[in-house]
């Protein structure tokens, strides 16, 4: 390799982000952390979870609870319809899936066009919000995921897993 040459910046996979829409609004997540984008399935129901979790999927044998984004953020609900799809992230521990309004596209967001969420923070807990990043006229509101999901405690019953 020549010493000369530097490494080409778009390629950075930290500055890449997939956007996807809800309630209108523009969001999205690191595409590291993102598996997979899935249609609706059958939602099988699991008692006694929050709810903004509306159940679980049996993706290829993966039980993956499903977390319906508009209710996480206290966004009426709306019915599901062909746009619908499901965001499958893998954060480490088990996957969980994202119920989004519709999938919009993988942007390069370098980290000079993101606005820190400081200020979106209360004194008393993270934010969901990692930081506003500008995308010419528009902006997208970047998700923490980790925060997105941490207060998420499903529990699947041991008969259910595959």
């Amino acid at each position: 390799m020549d010493p000369h040459l530097s490494v080409d910046e778009s390629d950075n996979i930290d500055d890449m982000y997939l956007t996807f829409a809800v309630a209108g609004e523009d969001y999205g997540v690191t595409i590291g952390v993102v598996t997979e984008i899935v249609g609706m399935q059958r939602i099988m129901l699991v008692p006694d979870v929050p709810h903004f979790i509306k159940g679980v999927i049996n993706l290829r044998g993966k039980v993956i609870p499903l977390m319906d984004v508009r209710l996480r953020f206290g966004i009426p609900e709306k019915e599901y319809d062909e746009r619908t799809v499901v965001i499958v992230l893998d954060l480490g521990e088990a996957p969980i899936g994202l119920i989004v309004d519709a999938v919009s596209e993988v942007l390069e967001i370098p980290a000079e066009n993101i606005d820190q969420a400081s200020s979106f923070r209360s004194s008393d807990r993270q934010s969901v919000v990692r930081g506003l990043g500008r995308i010419g006229e528009r902006v997208a509101i970047l998700l923490d995921e980790r925060v997105l999901v941490s207060d998420v405690d499903v529990a699947i019953p041991e008969t259910l897993k595959a």
